[in-house]
């Protein structure tokens, strides 16, 4: 059904016209065509390019010259190219590329489907398509934070600006990231990905199994290794799923084991650690309300970056030992004001700054919780509080991802 004949003998023009065009001489459709009024609905009524296209298909020898073919992906139409045959070998390319020798099976992710069109305008090139189907869009997913994690570490880490990262954010202080906060980035997707499946034989190590003996010489949460085993070898077969290289899936089918592995003797200790010695975690040196985070800030008219987390309390209030360890500093020291500097077991330093006086000297061993120092205000300070930092292997990091 179509509103008016002029649609009909408009297409019959075009397809004559590309035809002559494209054989070389006077091309006509052939047969007549006849018309009847008819009542019909609306929504009955034929598309102007589905006549054209009709009209097209019923070409004979010259309908596969004037054919072309468009590509989608997943419903979505990326382009349409001239020639087939070099298509379908450009697609082949695209699987190959992650085929290897132990390759049991190469197919797209996405459902690829060609259609045949007539008389499409902006025809690809075979490499223009496949630029196409190579490109990605942007999409998000999500990333939790881990110990050491920086605002601007995970937006470069992610391919993106700070500003990106705190627009898909919004809720999110920066300057106060916990482990386990769950953040939203960006994430690129590819148009059309492959999946590789590979038959793979190999060997893999046996750990070894651990004997443990307990040594009341050695304080508790102290280990030594008495007697190194030596790790066994399994000889594995599996099939193992790739998505653009990268591995999705591994099923393992067998496992032969070629060689037992031998038992490592692991002494642990019993013995009571003494009060001085490290726990392994920090307490807060004080209570009070957080006046100004770890990174970036505008202090004294101008930016700078502060290493540490100043906590706001009254003059003359306790500040006690993060954790236990040995005292390395116990002074007057610039900006800092009167300092204590406590190195701990494991090499990571606390400092406590801007106090008014000081309760311990450098080479005091000290214990969780006991009182180092009296708050103040001493050194480059706008008030009394205790500024507090955590060095790790002499550089400072974000103190709270460290407390508890």
């Amino acid at each position: 059904m179509v509103a008016d004949q002029g649609v009909v003998e408009n297409a019959i023009d075009q397809v004559e016209s590309a035809g002559t065009s494209l054989l070389g001489y006077d091309y006509q459709v052939k047969g007549d065509v006849e018309y009847q009024f008819a009542l019909t609905l609306k929504s009955d009524i034929t598309q102007d390019s589905d006549i054209q296209n009709f009209f097209y298909g019923q070409l004979d020898e010259a309908s596969v010259h004037l054919r072309q073919c468009q590509v989608s992906v997943g419903g979505q139409v990326i382009g349409v190219v001239k020639d087939e045959d070099a298509l379908n070998e450009m697609l082949e390319e695209l699987k190959n590329q992650y085929v290897n020798e132990n390759t049991t099976s190469a197919e797209f992710v996405e459902d690829v489907s060609m259609d045949y069109v007539y008389a499409a305008e902006n025809l690809l090139t075979t490499d223009e398509m496949r630029q196409a189907l190579e490109a990605n869009s942007t999409g998000e997913t999500t990333y939790t934070v881990v110990k050491g994690d920086t605002f601007n570490a995970i937006a470069y880490a992610n391919d993106m600006s700070v500003s990106d990262l705190k627009a898909l954010n919004p809720d999110v202080d920066i300057n106060r990231l916990m482990i386990g906060d769950v953040l939203n980035v960006k994430e690129l997707i590819p148009v059309l990905s492959v999946q590789t499946t590979e038959h793979q034989v190999y060997t893999q190590a046996i750990e070894c199994p651990v004997e443990e003996v307990e040594d009341s010489s050695m304080y508790k949460g102290t280990s030594k290794i008495l007697t190194q085993g030596v790790e066994g070898e399994a000889q594995i077969e599996a099939d193992v799923t790739y998505v653009n290289g990268y591995e999705k899936e591994r099923t393992v089918l067998s496992s032969t084991t070629l060689r037992e592995p031998t038992t490592t003797v692991k002494a642990i200790g019993t013995k009571e650690k003494p009060k001085t010695a490290s726990t392994g975690s920090f307490s807060w040196p004080i209570s009070g309300r957080i006046t100004s985070y770890f990174g970036g800030r505008y202090i004294f008219g101008s930016y700078s970056y502060h290493s540490g987390l100043d906590i706001s309390c009254s003059y003359g209030a306790s500040i006690k030992a993060a954790d236990g360890g040995r005292v390395t500093f116990a002074g007057y020291k610039g900006s800092y004001g009167y300092l204590v500097i406590i190195t701990h077991d494991n090499g990571t330093q606390t400092y406590y700054a801007h106090n008014s006086s000081l309760l311990v000297s450098a080479g005091d061993k000290v214990y969780k919780g006991q009182t180092i120092a009296k708050a103040g205000s001493t050194g480059r300070s706008t008030g009394t509080h205790c500024h507090f930092e955590v060095r790790v292997n002499g550089s400072a990091v974000n103190p709270l991802n460290y407390l508890r």
